[in-house]
């Protein structure tokens, strides 16, 4: 039993270092900002995402593919964001657009209600992620140190 429950303190204490290692939604905007490049009015589509990221309930990134990123500002808050299992991008023929095309939620408590793409910034994938792990490994110090 002693054994069991030092098992499971660990776990907990393991997992509590690595929420802390997480970097907030707000810190990940930030980042994603400073490695997006100019608006761009619209994006290729190829019919599924490879992957996508909350930022907060304003803004998401999606990859089109391993290696290509885009950052959508959004008008205004996109309900239930950060908890969707799944989601949609609408588009017109194979491309995204600013202004015209929406983000749908999917989640089984989600209404559905579409939020607006106002922007749309390629990200310089490769930059982003080595900035994210810098982030991460600051973070680990700040707190070895303390």
């Amino acid at each position: 039993m002693k054994a069991f429950f030092l098992a499971c303190l660990a776990a907990l204490l393991a997992s509590a270092c690595a929420s802390e290692s997480r970097i907030s939604d707000a810190d990940k905007l930030q980042l994603y900002r400073a490695h997006a490049g100019a608006p761009v009015p619209n994006f290729q589509y190829f019919g599924r995402l490879d992957g996508w990221t909350p930022l907060g309930d304003t803004a998401l990134a999606v990859w089109t593919k391993p290696s290509e990123v885009y950052l959508l500002e959004l008008k205004g808050t996109c309900q239930d964001l950060d908890y969707a299992q799944a989601i949609s991008v609408t588009n017109q023929f194979g491309r995204v657009y600013q202004n015209f095309d929406k983000v749908l939620v999917l989640s089984r408590a989600s209404n559905q209600i579409p939020c607006w793409i106002k922007e749309i910034r390629p990200v310089d994938a490769k930059a982003l992620k080595q900035a994210e792990s810098e982030k991460r490994a600051a973070q680990v110090a700040e707190r070895e140190k303390t």
